[in-house]
């Protein structure tokens, strides 16, 4: 019986392989080219462009900065990568991961970690910064939900928390809807500012 194959060539000529990704099989390109293609909420968001993760994740980063004023630019970066290992398994609603069960979670860990190797990151962050990238998180979803996504703010509260004690970090953000080589262009270029920040740091 034939092996099911388990790796995915990228556009770099990097084959990847989920089963056992290693550093050396991550390019920076790959991952803003396959995030900038992923929409956000299977898709279901007003407008004429999907809201890709890359967006969502460049917002989450900023999110993450104004919280933590002053935070290391590694802790930065950790934010801009948050669901980079979407760039290979998609984004998938609460609902559906829910379905899958653990093996969603062990696959997301997996990649997660060698996406971090990869950039000098430890490959399983220090709570406190998983905790404060997935506050940020919540507020970008809330965010999402309620101007693009067509939740009521009742639901949005329901499900994502009242983003009262942090609304004064999304002042003057908005939900942008652009084509995905603008937003790819985004992503490596603040990726490329943020490790800047870190070798001159």
């Amino acid at each position: 019986m034939k092996t099911p194959r388990a790796w995915q060539r990228m556009l770099s000529g990097r084959r990847l392989d989920l089963l056992d990704p290693t550093p050396v099989d991550i390019e920076i390109e790959d991952i803003a080219h396959g995030l900038s293609f992923v929409a956000r909420w299977n898709g279901q968001t007003m407008g004429d462009w999907p809201y890709s993760v890359a967006e969502h994740s460049l917002l989450v980063e900023q999110l993450f900065e104004r919280a933590n004023p002053g935070i290391s630019a590694r802790w930065k970066l950790a934010a801009l990568l948050h669901d980079a290992p979407e760039y290979v398994i998609g984004d998938m609603i609460s609902p559906v991961k829910a379905a899958i069960g653990p093996g969603y979670g062990a696959l997301d860990d997996r990649l997660t970690a060698a996406v971090h190797l990869r950039f000098g990151l430890p490959a399983t962050l220090p709570v406190a910064i998983k905790k404060e990238i997935k506050k940020a998180d919540k507020v970008s979803a809330w965010l999402e939900a309620v101007h693009i996504a067509g939740f009521t703010r009742a639901e949005a509260d329901k499900y994502f928390g009242r983003p009262e004690a942090t609304a004064g970090l999304a002042r003057d953000l908005t939900i942008r809807l652009r084509p995905p080589k603008e937003v790819r262009a985004d992503f490596v270029a603040r990726h490329a500012a943020l490790l800047s920040e870190i070798a001159t740091g």
